[in-house]
């Protein structure tokens, strides 16, 4: 048994398929094959079940797949310190982020990041938040960027900074000549989400339990984007988060936005995550201070941030 044999291991679980595996191991299908057989033949019970279209996995075959992924997983964090030993500042960073954080917050940060850490390579990988705890876990990732709170006593989590959530309305609805509105006011309203799967459904569903809001179910939308267009075309209203309607994001036509007044304003905590036993722990924690260094004024809603207010005041003294 060796440490290649391991990770052609890995691979099958990854992909239940030899070819797709071999491939991404950079070998021949015969050879990830025949090495899988031999691993079987040192373990005395097999692994795989190999059928014509598909490959599964026997319960002995998932428990040596999860061993190795973290036997694996050790080696590359021992080769990953030894780099940091040489010249801490430099090596590869797998940081994950979520959707409808990723696009906002980049912009404000990477340049920071790249005059801070010139040789640092920065693999951003963009998924949902579970699958990015997946990969956290399974050692796929170095590090994620995600939404508090986290239930994992095995990752320590880094907090970054408190992102307040703004209410998106039409210029066509009844609080559009609003500047400010208190949370308790979301008691009357239905509120566009997301689709399942988003963490930002989550948070948004999370306000509504506490204020007595409800979603309008009958429409669910993929993305941000898109949550933000059915708002322009008056089809409802809902939260966004502060930073996807800061610069450098183009203003929507069509929308209005309401800052909450009052101490219980509607927010979501972002941190940096990482597995406690990391060996990166010391170099990520000055990666996240770069995430925190972000520009004094972010989050406040200024009158230039709400598109049309200008409009609304002309048309008022009109």
């Amino acid at each position: 048994m060796n440490l290649r044999d391991l990770k052609y291991l890995v691979a099958l679980a990854d992909h239940r398929h030899f070819g797709k595996a071999a491939a991404a191991c950079f070998v021949s299908q015969p050879t990830l094959s025949t090495q899988i057989r031999k691993l079987e033949d040192e373990l005395g019970l097999p692994l795989v079940e190999r059928a014509p279209r598909k490959v599964m996995l026997t319960p002995a075959g998932v428990e040596a797949a999860a061993r190795a992924r973290t036997i694996v997983a050790e080696v590359e964090q021992m080769k990953e310190a030894a780099r940091r030993s040489r010249d801490p500042e430099a090596g590869t960073v797998r940081l994950g982020i979520f959707p409808t954080l990723g696009p906002y917050l980049l912009p404000h940060v990477i340049p920071n990041i790249r005059e801070r850490f010139p040789q640092l390579e920065l693999l951003l990988v963009e998924e949902k938040s579970d699958e990015l705890l997946a990969r956290l876990r399974e050692g796929k990732l170095d590090a994620a960027l995600l939404a508090l709170p986290l239930d994992d006593d095995q990752l320590h989590a880094e907090f970054l900074f408190e992102e307040p959530f703004l209410l998106a309305v039409s210029g066509q609805h009844p609080l559009a000549r609003r500047q400010h509105l208190d949370v308790q006011e979301l008691s009357s309203q239905k509120l566009l989400l997301l689709e399942d799967g988003h963490c930002l459904r989550d948070q948004a569903l999370a306000v509504c339990r506490l204020f007595g809001a409800n979603e309008k179910s009958e429409f669910r939308a993929t993305s941000l984007e898109t949550l933000r267009q059915m708002v322009a075309a008056d089809v409802g209203i809902t939260l966004l988060p502060t930073l996807s309607v800061k610069p450098p994001v183009p203003r929507s036509e069509n929308i209005r936005l309401l800052d909450f007044s009052g101490d219980d304003r509607p927010s979501r905590r972002i941190a940096m995550a990482w597995r406690r036993s990391s060996a990166m722990t010391g170099f990520l924690e000055q990666l996240a201070q770069q995430f925190k260094r972000l520009p004094q004024g972010l989050f406040a809603l200024e009158t230039t941030d709400v598109p049309g207010a200008g409009e609304t005041r002309s048309a008022r003294a009109g």
